[in-house]
């Protein structure tokens, strides 16, 4: 707990407009949210239409109050956004229940599947990339939801995961802004989980326009956290309103509710090149991550 006030106190150093309270970890079992037993939404399927005349399908959750409504764009992983059943895997339930419960309008549009394509984990030939066709569906999404009456466009972030996370680090630099949108609107806030950091970051030429907060396990070999660290070190000394939180003992996917640490095989890109990694669940590096997030999207 205390390690965790530490991260707190320098976030609220690097976003200052609104500095993130050290005594939430303390009372995070007195907040809805940060209950299991709060998660209930059922999402909504919906279509919108994408770049290069894509129609792009996706998750909707909705909160049960009226009104204007802060909003988040949440970008999966490789293993793509539904599980077995056809509905959002239980990461992305768990995520989007709990933004709901809080009051948040959470869509989640499929990369892959809109395209009738699979997991892409262990395809090492990609039809689908972060940086391009991934990034016009952050994109495309976010013009959907500002069009939306219970939308306040002023206060819609983003989130991804893994390969979704290194998508959100492209999307967050200034020649991926929104366009086709009224004013000035853009993304108020972006937070990139276990993101790959090697081909974003690495170029030399990484920008970002909005605050991002990347979270990633320090024993991550999948897509490791040393490139990650490295690079956020180097924005953030040039000024970037940028962050970064790593979990001691934590490997990909510690945010899941409830996934057996286990080694996956077969998979295209792994930090020792392998092609074997770590994920699992961490209970700690999870509930301190939920309480970090929530915190600083209400910022």
């Amino acid at each position: 707990m205390k390690a965790f006030r530490i991260v707190l106190v320098a976030l609220s150093l690097v976003f200052p407009a609104a500095a993130l309270s050290a005594s939430t970890w303390d009372d995070a079992r007195r907040i809805p949210w940060n209950l299991e037993s709060a998660l209930s939404a059922a999402p909504q399927a919906v279509t919108f239409a994408g770049a290069g005349g894509v129609t792009l399908k996706g998750w909707l959750y909705l909160p049960d109050t009226p009104g204007l409504h802060r909003a988040i764009v949440a970008i999966h992983g490789c293993s793509g956004l539904d599980g077995a059943d056809g509905r959002p895997s239980e990461r992305h339930a768990d995520w989007g229940e709990r933004w709901a419960a809080a009051g948040y309008v959470a869509l989640f549009p499929d990369s892959y599947g809109s395209r009738g394509l699979g997991p892409q984990c262990k395809v090492e030939d990609r039809e689908i990339h972060p940086a391009h066709e991934r990034v016009d569906d952050v994109n495309a999404a976010f013009r959907w939801l500002i069009t939306r009456p219970d939308v306040d466009p002023k206060q819609v972030a983003l989130v991804g995961w893994s390969n979704g996370g290194s998508t959100t680090l492209y999307a967050v630099e200034p020649r991926h802004r929104p366009i086709g949108t009224t004013g000035d609107v853009d993304f108020a806030r972006a937070v990139a989980f276990y993101s790959g950091c090697r081909q974003p970051l690495n170029t030399g030429r990484w920008r970002a326009r909005l605050p991002l907060l990347t979270l990633i396990g320090d024993a991550d070999d999948w897509t490791p956290a040393a490139p990650c660290t490295d690079r956020i070190a180097d924005a953030k000394a040039e000024g970037e309103p940028v962050a970064i939180v790593t979990y001691p003992d934590a490997y990909h996917d510690f945010d899941h509710p409830n996934l057996p640490i286990h080694t996956v095989e077969g998979l295209a890109f792994t930090a020792a090149g392998g092609g074997g990694a770590h994920t699992g669940t961490d209970p700690a590096a999870r509930a301190q991550a939920i309480t970090l997030v929530m915190e600083y999207l209400a910022r």
